[in-house]
């Protein structure tokens, strides 16, 4: 990352940065995508399998993963303030807490995995699949939660395209590994479904060993890695990862946690809702890679220019990558809209399924514009390291707003499972709302700030 002075050059920087966070997250997504596929290739009750054990573990991997996304904008600030040797310290704690919290949830999930399987009462060749997807899973916990730390490490150092390309590379990795684990192929066990967890965790070890080897050898990384910093234990800098990541990781669970719940609650309509509802809200999901990957390039490049102390730059970065993001999402949901059709028709071939898809679809303008603000105004007040009043504001957006509403309109009105929608619309514009009014006050502050040191 470099001091830029006009807007071109900022939007040539974001970009930069944002395209390989992009097609990097596009990689993580095709993980789940050749896991789902493929499961389904060999058995109707193995995809199912998978897709509940992807149900429990999602929801506590984006929730936890959320707290030590705050190695990004604390190292990015301390990057620009080139305080070097603290950037080394949040990177060597930031190691030592992903082993921690991966640690308990291997324990967690010893005691609770069987309870939480026999309490959703499953068919036996589903549960069994579940319970062995999540196991093998388990094996790759440490290092993907590793992995995390490393990546929020250099994307706060400005450098995303090392990342990309070693995702990129292990994707024929996790492919292969799971066409011959859950096929049983050239001599490896046929372990179905479950093969699947199998593979993603030896994809993670691979990820996460490419990461670390490129970070020991490799400049400028090396110059943050050294024994003597992995020696030292400060209380003061766990406490600051886990003030920042805390309420990253609560808002980001909560918001993954509403859609569950709606999905539970679509439940009760018929199996033709149920698919179109999920039919378009994975499209939804495959949009929203996008107003995500900003955001990460969004704090990045907030928290080294508020580290440096230029937060006029600060400023224009933020609303940039809101109005970037509201742009493209505009754009998307427009195209989506145009085309929900044919859209649609990827995801099944019965009519009424397709028809259904569309006309939820219909509402994904709006949910896109709605959550590319909130998503970036959010991720602009994280490189402020301003968390505590946004977690408020998504919370009560989230489940006080989005639930509520929804559920009134699904059924006291004639909207049916398109009120979910509008519910799920209108708590994420509000949330944006809310977040952007609480961006502009973080930034007449700390400018203010600068002006009364200045002129005194």
């Amino acid at each position: 990352m470099y001091e830029t002075f006009t807007l071109r050059e900022k939007t040539k920087q974001i970009i930069v940065l944002l395209i390989p966070i992009l097609i990097t997250q596009l990689g993580m997504f095709s993980m789940v995508f050749f896991n789902t596929v493929m499961s389904g290739k060999y058995n109707p009750s193995d995809l199912a399998g998978v897709g509940i054990g992807s149900a429990i573990w999602n929801p506590i991997f984006t929730g936890l993963s959320g707290i030590l996304l705050a190695v990004s904008p604390i190292a990015a600030q301390r990057f620009g303030q080139k305080k070097h040797k603290e950037v080394s310290s949040v990177l060597s704690h930031g190691v030592y807490l992903a082993f921690m919290i991966a640690t308990v949830v291997l324990i967690l999930g010893f005691i609770f995995l069987n309870p939480i399987l026999d309490i959703m009462n499953l068919n036996s060749s589903v549960e069994h699949t579940a319970r062995g997807y999540l196991i093998g899973l388990a094996y790759g916990i440490i290092p993907l939660f590793i992995f995390n730390v490393l990546r929020s490490f250099i994307y706060a150092l400005g450098k995303t395209r090392v990342v990309m390309i070693i995702l990129l590379a292990s994707l024929p990795v996790n492919f292969f590994l799971n066409y011959v684990l859950i096929f049983g192929r050239w001599g490896f066990p046929e372990l179905g479904g479950a093969g699947a967890g199998y593979a993603t965790a030896f994809t993670y070890w691979l990820i996460a060993g490419a990461t670390g080897f490129i970070i020991i050898k490799q400049k400028p990384y090396s110059e943050y890695v050294a024994a003597a910093y992995f020696k030292q234990f400060s209380a003061d800098m766990f406490k600051e990862i886990l003030k920042i990541g805390v309420p990253m990781g609560l808002s980001i669970f909560f918001e993954s946690g509403i859609f569950a719940i709606v999905m539970i609650l679509i439940s009760k309509y018929p199996i033709t809702t149920i698919a179109a509802y999920q039919s378009a809200l994975n499209i939804v999901a495959f949009l929203y890679m996008i107003p995500m990957s900003i955001s990460m390039a969004q704090t990045v490049l907030v928290g080294f220019e508020v580290g440096a102390g230029r937060y006029k730059d600060a400023k224009a970065y933020s609303w940039l990558g809101i109005y970037l993001s509201i742009l493209i999402a505009l754009v998307t949901g427009l195209l989506v809209v145009l085309f929900r059709h044919d859209v649609a028709g990827f995801y099944s071939n019965e009519t009424a399924v397709i028809n259904l898809t569309a006309h939820f679809l219909i509402y994904a303008l709006f949910f896109q514009i709605s959550d590319a603000i909130q998503a970036t105004a959010q991720a602009a007040l994280r490189g402020y390291k301003d968390v505590n009043v946004a977690f408020i504001m998504t919370l009560i957006a989230y489940w006080l707003i989005c639930l509520p509403l929804g559920y009134i309109l699904a059924s006291y009105t004639r909207l049916g499972a398109s009120g979910y929608w509008i519910g799920l619309t209108v708590g994420l514009l509000a949330a944006g709302i809310a977040l952007s009014a609480r961006l502009v006050y973080i930034q007449k502050r700390k400018f203010s700030s600068v002006q009364a040191k200045e002129v005194s």
